[in-house]
């Protein structure tokens, strides 16, 4: 077994422990997301800063998540961990695994956020490093897709900034 298969069998096994701590997992797997994205969109829309606060990290995530990540999964076919063995599945998904579109999505955003105020992008990247590795642990992605999708989210969101830097002053 390599070390990504060995991580994620270590996170999946804090799965089907319990109902209670199996319901708190789902939760930041699945709902939670929802939850940041509404509170993002509210406190980011009421800066003084819209552009930086709001569209930048929008732009950036949307790009990663529903451009970049879409283009690699169209050329590469990476089955979710539950389909390749015996998992304590929390969740399921009919997308590829590879890379998390979650993780491409929230990082960045919090790149994004990041850029423009260190304490609040801070707290973004905590969100995300929660509902990405819930996700690890409720069986739907092996630790490497939510490292490729976090470095891709993180690079989208400093290409997005430097070109929107770029139109902006022309």
């Amino acid at each position: 077994m390599n070390f990504d298969t060995s991580l994620f069998f270590a996170l999946n096994n804090l799965a089907g422990r319990s109902y209670g701590t199996d319901l708190l997992i789902v939760f930041f797997a699945q709902y939670f997301a929802y939850i940041a994205t509404i509170i993002f969109l509210i406190t980011a829309y009421r800066s003084r800063n819209r552009f930086a606060a709001l569209w930048l990290p929008l732009i950036s995530a949307l790009i990663a998540r529903a451009g970049i990540t879409e283009l690699i999964r169209f050329f590469y076919h990476r089955p979710r961990p539950f389909t390749a063995f015996q998992v304590h599945q929390l969740l399921s998904d009919s997308a590829w695994s590879f890379p998390s579109g979650h993780a491409a999505f929230f990082f960045a955003l919090a790149t994004g956020v990041w850029l423009y105020d260190k304490k609040w992008g801070t707290a973004l990247f905590l969100v995300a490093a929660v509902i990405t590795t819930s996700r690890v642990i409720a069986g739907v992605h092996y630790p490497s897709d939510i490292l490729a999708g976090a470095l891709l989210g993180i690079a989208t969101a400093y290409a997005t900034s430097y070109v929107l830097k770029f139109v902006r002053k022309n």
